[in-house]
């Protein structure tokens, strides 16, 4: 799994409602559809793009498959948004200062 990956994995509006609806808790695919408009192979395929990006994990119960986020993709995910975050306080704080500067 890569960050492209998983960005690419969640740029499509369906899937990440599909990743919203898994942050929830554990579900099949046919609880996954309630109120979408998309078929089961559509389901399916979105799902599947989630599981290659290492988004969601999947637990056969029985006859039916149960979806969940998987730990891991989150852990990318943030760990790509910590570098950020790192960075944008430092650069708001120099900006917040040379406007102040700026007014005097």
């Amino acid at each position: 799994m890569n960050e492209n990956d998983i960005f690419k994995a969640l740029a499509d509006p369906t899937r990440r409602m599909i990743f919203d609806r898994l942050a929830g808790g554990s579900r099949n695919a046919s609880a996954l559809r309630e109120g979408m408009t998309i078929s089961q192979s559509a389901m399916s395929q979105h799902l599947a793009v989630l599981r290659e990006a290492g988004l969601v994990s999947e637990e056969r119960q029985g006859r039916f498959v149960h979806y969940e986020v998987s730990p891991a993709g989150i852990a990318a995910i943030a760990g790509w948004l910590g570098k950020y975050r790192a960075y944008w306080p430092a650069r708001v704080n120099a900006l917040k200062a040379l406007l102040k500067d700026m007014d005097q």
